[in-house]
């Protein structure tokens, strides 16, 4: 199947997505198109915890996932954060299915650095057969990044920058967007539309790309290594569209890709 296009959605984004944003999914819909959509929801998991009184910890920017706080990042993201998703595409005439790695057995992972880290997984398999199927019936998929371990864990966290990255290579997708609440990477406030990775790597030294911007930089860049042939960040408050063309800025691995 071509002209996969996956979206990933950082949870700090999905309730400030913004209609225009909605309505581009649709004229990439009616145009042929095949949306996945693979989302976070680190600030609610915070939310819930700190509701919960539970402590939680980070290890080299992961989230250290306890059996306890297991429970609460699996409520959180496959309960309010896929469903708002999903409620938002529909009213947007847009079918749309939200689904765990659980589901048709999606996502297989095993631990990263049990001791570091519990139960935070990295993807050992990618279910590519069964996206196709969801897809080829004309609905979105709406995927919390959630896997079954291989090794007899129940339930593994998955980073939702690498999780979408696994699966844009498994799909063997022609776009892969990272959603941000910027048109994408600015150099005095100036969009780069087309970027290759030593250049990314040279406007983090100079400072030019400065905060959250850099996890986002740095999983686009896992991504070309993975296997993708190019990777975009885009804003969510905005059209992904001006006309025909996507907005943002296309991360290339090399030089001669970018042209």
């Amino acid at each position: 199947m071509k002209d996969i296009i996956v979206i990933k959605c950082g949870g700090s984004m999905i309730s400030s997505l913004s209609d225009d944003f909605y309505k581009s999914i649709k004229t990439i819909k009616d145009r042929g198109f095949h949306p996945v959509i693979v989302h976070g929801g680190g600030p609610a998991i915070d939310q819930m915890l700190e509701e919960l009184e539970i402590k939680s910890e980070f290890n080299n920017g992961l989230r250290k996932t306890t059996s306890e706080v297991m429970d609460v990042v699996e409520m959180v993201l496959s309960g309010s954060m896929t469903n708002k998703l999903v409620r938002n595409l529909e009213k947007h005439q847009l079918p749309a299915l939200g689904m765990t790695g659980f589901d048709g057995s999606l996502l297989k992972a095993k631990a990263k650095d049990f001791e570091n880290l519990g139960f935070v997984g990295e993807i050992t398999e990618v279910n590519s057969d069964f996206l196709f199927n969801i897809i080829s019936m004309g609905v979105i998929p709406v995927i919390s990044p959630l896997a079954a371990g291989i090794d007899g864990a129940s339930c593994y966290n998955i980073n939702a920058d690498t999780a979408a990255g696994s699966i844009a290579v498994a799909l063997k997708a022609s776009k892969l967007l990272f959603v941000t609440d910027v048109p994408g990477v600015l150099k005095e406030k100036n969009l780069i539309e087309n970027a290759t990775v030593p250049d990314i790597l040279n406007l983090i030294d100079d400072g030019t790309i400065t905060g959250g911007m850099v996890p986002k930089v740095m999983a686009a860049i896992d991504s070309l290594d993975g296997g993708m042939s190019n990777v975009m960040i885009v804003s969510g408050k905005n059209s992904l569209l001006n006309g025909e063309k996507l907005i943002g800025t296309t991360i290339y691995k090399e030089l001669e890709a970018a042209y």
